[in-house]
C-alpha cells in the first residue's frame, strides 16, 4: 500500500511541476495581447482565448498537488486549533462530502468530456479552436484528485491510529499547530 499511496503523491507532484511551467506560455500570450493593443491598435484574435484554455487545464489538472500540500481552502475557526489527531477524525467523518463532490464531477465532467471529444468541440469565437482537449482534463484531473484522496483517507486512518506518516508518501501532514 505504502507503495502505491507514494506512486499517486508521486505522480500529482509530477504533474503539478510540468502544469507549473504553464504559466509561461499564459504569461507570454496575455502579454502579447497587451502590446498588440497599444501598438498596433488591435490584439490577435486568439491571444487572450489561448491563454483562457491554457489557465483551465492549468486550474484543474493540479487539484491533487493542492490536496499532497493541503492547501485547499479551510474553515480554520474552529478546525485549526485541534490537534492533528482530531483533525484527521474531522477530515475521515466529512470525506463522504469529498467524495460524493468527486463522483459528481467525474460521472458529469466525463459525459461532458465525452460528448465534446466525439464532436471535436470548438469555441464559437472568431478563432474557434477546439476545446474538447480542455473539457477532457476535466475528468482526468478529477481522477487525479480523488487517488490523492484515498492516499489522504488512508494517512487520516494511520495518523488516528497513531502511526507516523512520511510526507514523500502521503503529502503534508496536519499538525498540532494553529493553521493561521
Amino acid at each position: 500500500m505504502l507503495k502505491i499511496a507514494g506512486a499517486i503523491t508521486r505522480l500529482n507532484v509530477w504533474i503539478a511541476r510540468i502544469a507549473a511551467w504553464l504559466i509561461a506560455p499564459m504569461f507570454l500570450l496575455l502579454m502579447a495581447d497587451v502590446i498588440m493593443r497599444y501598438v498596433v491598435g488591435s490584439a490577435a484574435i486568439w491571444t487572450a482565448e489561448f491563454a483562457q484554455l491554457i489557465f483551465g487545464v492549468y486550474a484543474v489538472i493540479c487539484g491533487g498537488y493542492l490536496l499532497v500540500e493541503r492547501a485547499h481552502v479551510n474553515v480554520d475557526i474552529i478546525y485549526g486549533r485541534f490537534s492533528a489527531r482530531n483533525k484527521a477524525r474531522v477530515d475521515l467523518a466529512t470525506s463522504f462530502l469529498f467524495f460524493l463532490f468527486l463522483g459528481v464531477l467525474i460521472w458529469q465532467g466525463t459525459d461532458m468530456a465525452w460528448e465534446s471529444a466525439v464532436a471535436l468541440e470548438t469555441s464559437n469565437s472568431i478563432w474557434n479552436p477546439y476545446i474538447w482537449p480542455v473539457k477532457v482534463a476535466i475528468p482526468v484531473a478529477g481522477v487525479l484528485l480523488l487517488l490523492q484522496g484515498l492516499v489522504r483517507i488512508a494517512s487520516d486512518i494511520r495518523t488516528v491510529m497513531g502511526i507516523e506518516n512520511d510526507p514523500a508518501i502521503f503529502g503534508k501532514q496536519a499538525t498540532d499547530e494553529p493553521s493561521h
